[in-house]
């Protein structure tokens, strides 16, 4: 809202500190310059420990140019000349917006435009929504969906293909798991695929069979997953944009400004073609397959760039191993909960380190996804194999997830200053049925932010969107009170691990720009930071933690160009 400023108010806060004097002094406003947007009496969480809080802030060239008292910004720093043209804040809450440090925006959008299963609470839920998508489709035509998690089913059994059969007999059917680790296929699926009675279980992955060795339709693992969904038609070009188009206008509505994403090239290249038409509303760092051919990821890494501030090419990503929910995860020893499994690691420690080297050779990051004990162990040998053959340098390798760790393991990630790459909402969902996993021991080093903090990790939140909703306030409130958002248990689950909120917050936007190399260019709301920046409904550090959930966002800005308004 623009509002005539009286010139009596402009003045009633005083005293601009030396330091902000000093920067502007060497920028002096040229009157001919780009123009410099001016927001007054704001209650400004600049989450800058230095200077906490501000009541102003000018903005120019994508950038802050100044920010602190309401007299700084106006004696200072030219506020007075554009008193006019000035934006009232009113008081409202601003704090720099958030940056997700693990999404699947590609992911996000294809399930945009597919069945969506999540919330369903039964397999007779599932099949009634599976039953409506077939009566939207002609015979033999492709149904995808995902989002159904067994654990919120009374029978906590997976799904199989005469599941799927009873309720689409004359379609293929693909429903994946709301992990995105497993998924389920009916009986023409099946028949599309190249799984015969002899097919082994590929490297890394499992096609499940029944006691007479015909696969049930359950598929464990990209590997095992593959045999179906190769044979799914790719969407059009069309297809593929509309889906990232209202997944960018989902982050803008949560106040997500920046995301280190995980998707196939080609959604990439939607990303391109939005920036170039001045059209992307998020910034975006995109990881590159780790399994990909040293040459491919070179040419990738040249194609998409590594210094655009809007989009650029990131770390290498890799999966090595599963989901706890669907006891993929590799663990160092047997389920507690099914002692004949212990989980999937889908490659070869020895391969993986020697990967892990000739990629560390060429400079690139590596992000290893890693959910089990074992999985997490084994990328932890790998990052300091790394180190020891490939010497000291910058890298700011990631462990995505680090969701069960062994005790023993924890001080690693401070020691070789691994990122520990966490999304606090995994922890709210999962209580429900995780020590059950895993047992009574072996739950004290899950989903350990604060131990992992305490080791000296870096610490980079995120929701692994669309595996959770890409609200960041549901990850605030997990950080903070380790309780289901409905509350309970009573002084939180595993409370040893739960963070102050300055910290949370912290995590999830200084952290997120340090684990893209982005520290000191965003996350915090000082002088030569990216403008990006959320107003709020509330003050969060003011506001109980049950209310954090019910926080809303007013307004997104991204480079000083408001990207969401709420209406």
């Amino acid at each position: 809202m623009r509002k005539v400023l009286r010139f009596g108010l402009a003045f009633c806060a005083f005293g601009a500190t030396l330091a902000g004097a000093q920067t502007v002094s060497q920028q002096k406003l040229d009157p001919s310059a780009h123009k410099t947007t001016y927001y007054l009496h704001a209650h400004i969480y600049t989450n800058d420990p230095k200077q906490p809080w501000a009541a102003a802030m000018a903005v120019r060239d994508e950038k802050i140019f100044c920010i602190g008292t309401l007299a700084h910004i106006m004696l200072d720093c030219g506020g007075a000349e554009a008193e006019l043209d000035a934006i009232q804040m009113h008081e409202q809450f601003i704090m720099p917006g958030f940056n997700d440090a693990h999404t699947h925006l590609g992911n996000a959008g294809h399930d945009k435009l597919a069945l969506d299963l999540k919330g369903t609470d039964s397999i007779e839920e599932l099949q009634q929504r599976l039953r409506a998508a077939v009566a939207q489709h002609k015979a033999g035509d492709w149904i995808v969906g995902s989002g159904w998690d067994q654990t919120r089913w009374p029978e906590k059994r997976f799904p199989n293909r005469q599941d799927l059969d009873a309720a689409a007999p004359d379609n293929p059917v693909w429903l994946v798991h709301v992990s995105g680790h497993v998924g389920v296929a009916n009986s023409m699926a099946l028949k599309r695929t190249e799984i015969l009675p002899d097919t082994k279980n590929p490297t890394g992955g499992e096609i499940e069979r029944d006691a007479d060795g015909n696969p049930t339709g359950l598929m464990k693992e990209g590997s095992a997953m593959e045999f179906v969904e190769q044979k799914i038609p790719e969407p059009t070009a069309e297809q593929r944009r509309h889906g990232i188009e209202l997944v960018l206008q989902e982050l803008a509505m949560n106040g997500v400004t920046s995301a280190q994403d995980n998707s196939a090239w080609d959604d990439f290249l939607v990303y391109r073609d939005l920036k170039e038409e001045k059209k992307l509303t998020v910034r975006i760092t995109e990881w590159l397959p780790f399994m990909a051919p040293l040459d491919e990821l070179q040419n990738m890494r040249s194609e998409g760039g590594t210094t655009d501030p809007w989009l650029k090419t990131g770390a290498l990503k890799m999966v090595t191993d599963g989901a706890l929910g669907s006891r993929t995860a590799a663990m160092l020893a047997p389920y507690s909960d099914d002692p004949n499994s212990t989980g999937i690691l889908t490659i070869e420690p020895e391969k993986l380190k020697a990967m892990a080297l000739d990629r560390d050779k060429l400079g690139f990051q590596l992000a290893f996804h890693a959910i089990g004990d074992r999985a997490n162990r084994v990328a932890l040998d790998v990052f300091e194999a790394v180190l020891r053959v490939n010497g000291t340098r910058d890298r700011r390798d990631r462990i995505e997830h680090a969701q069960v760790v062994s005790p023993q393991d924890i001080p690693r990630f401070g020691e070789l200053k691994v990122i520990a790459s966490m999304q606090p909402s995994h922890q709210t969902n999962d209580m429900r049925w995780a020590e059950n996993r895993v047992g009574p021991e072996r739950i004290k080093g899950a989903y350990a932010w604060n131990s992992l903090q305490k080791s000296g990790a870096v610490l980079a939140f995120g929701t692994d969107y669309d595996v959770e909703p890409i609200n960041p306030f549901r990850g605030l409130y997990a950080c903070v009170t380790r309780e289901a958002s409905e509350g309970g248990p009573a002084g939180g689950w595993e409370p040893q691990e739960k963070l102050p909120l300055d910290n949370c917050i912290r995590a999830y936007t200084v952290g997120s720009a340090y684990a893209e190399f982005a520290d000191g260019k965003k996350g915090e709301l000082k002088v030569g930071e990216y403008a990006d920046f959320i107003v709020l409904s509330q003050d969060i550090t003011k506001a109980a933690p049950r209310e954090l959930l019910n926080t809303q966002v007013l307004q997104t800005v991204v480079g000083g160009r408001t990207v969401y308004q709420r209406k």
